[in-house]
């Protein structure tokens, strides 16, 4: 079989979700290491918070979201997508990348900023091509937040990169990761509990419009007064409350499956609640709680049964989670009390909860990749080609 008709190269789930898995069960114990001085840092052009909240976005998280947005894009506007060598090409630049950002240090800075930039401003342009080309065809009337937020993410990049500019940095980065949680979980929950207990959610285009207003406007609370900033995050966190009301979660509660992903919307709204506290009254918190339950609360609990519907999903299987999925779910959900909760309790024992959660993570994308990766480098079960 020729290479590039690999089965792994069909679709661009198939070989991001690995990538996801493997970067979600290393980098964090990678930084775990480095934070209690187990590991020499990378050395060179950035600090090693730098290169956390970089990988971490911009490796585990651009593997996630780069292959679902390489997969939903084509099914939005009812095109084949980029397979073969264009993903083998996007795959390599994701790893060229992990690969600069541990060792480019001495590198010239040409080389070291292709190998930053060509992953993410190649998958940018190829997403932005497909919505713009075929947008006559496109399913979702909203996906022109996409023309902003895709772009947006280099900003981000660059300005988690500069010293100077870092604290900007990652606030635009989760304002912007925001965003793509908030558009997939409106599309996704509908369905899920649509499907599961032939339930309508509440879907008012004026509410849905206004949460992603104020999201979107928030990517940009790093340059805002503070008073404008905490309206935003006020607004924003309360219109998600009303929409959440209205949701059924008393229903999605009884499936722990849908309930994480509920638990992971709560987290939105505590996260924007926490930066609002920050604000107001700078409360004196234990570790980065905002960013923190953000990257546990939002991504953790997600990321992993969103993996398992797609890849099941999308492979021609059916899509119910058995007790290794579940298992992911309460690893993930332990790793987050571990990371939030006990270092306020036990501030003096915060390098070991690092460590613990950092754990956590590895046990997570180990077990997952480990049910991943038969389906994913395998034909679909139906006989469909893609």
């Amino acid at each position: 079989m020729k290479f590039s008709a690999h089965p792994v190269w069909l679709v661009g789930f198939r070989p991001f979700f690995l990538l996801a898995c493997l970067s979600g069960l290393s980098l964090p114990m990678l930084w775990a290491l480095m934070f209690t001085d187990v590991l020499p840092a990378p050395a060179g052009r950035f600090s090693p918070v730098q290169w956390h909240a970089h990988e971490m976005f911009f490796g585990f998280g651009w593997a996630v979201i780069g292959g679902f947005l390489l997969t939903s894009t084509k099914n939005w506007v009812q095109v084949r997508g980029y397979h073969g060598a264009a993903l083998i090409g996007l795959a390599a630049a994701w790893g060229f990348e992990r690969v600069g950002m541990a060792f480019g240090g001495a590198w010239p800075g040409w080389l070291f900023w292709l190998s930053n930039l060509a992953f993410l401003g190649s998958i940018v342009v190829m997403l932005l091509w497909t919505l713009l080309r075929y947008h006559k065809q496109d399913s979702f009337r909203d996906n022109y937040f996409f023309l902003f937020v895709l772009p947006a993410f280099l900003a981000a990049k660059l300005l988690i990169l500069d010293t100077g500019h870092f604290q900007a940095g990652w606030t635009m980065a989760i304002g912007l990761f925001r965003m793509a949680f908030l558009v997939m979980l409106e599309r996704t929950l509908t369905q899920f509990m649509k499907g599961v207990f032939q339930a309508e959610l509440l879907r008012d285009p004026r509410l849905d419009a206004a949460i992603k207003l104020s999201a979107l406007t928030l990517v940009f609370q790093a340059w805002m007064p503070a008073w404008l900033a905490g309206v935003l995050l006020l607004v924003c966190a309360a219109l998600l409350l009303v929409r959440f009301a209205g949701w059924k979660p008393g229903l999605a509660m009884t499936r722990i499956d849908l309930a994480v992903m509920y638990l992971g919307y709560l987290a939105i709204v505590g996260q924007l609640l926490l930066e609002l506290a920050g604000i107001v009254w700078a409360p004196v918190w234990v570790g980065s709680v905002s960013v923190h339950l953000f990257t546990f609360g939002v991504m953790g609990l997600i990321i992993p049964p969103m993996l398992v519907r797609i890849s099941k999903g999308h492979t021609g299987r059916k899509v119910v989670f058995d007790a290794g999925d579940k298992l992911l779910i309460w690893i993930m959900l332990t790793a987050l009390v571990v990371r939030i909760v006990l270092p306020q309790f036990m501030p003096g024992m915060y390098g070991r909860w690092v460590h613990l959660s950092a754990g956590g993570w590895f046990l997570c994308f180990t077990i997952l990749g480990a049910r991943l990766l038969p389906r994913l480098i395998a034909p679909r079960v139906d006989g469909k080609e893609h």
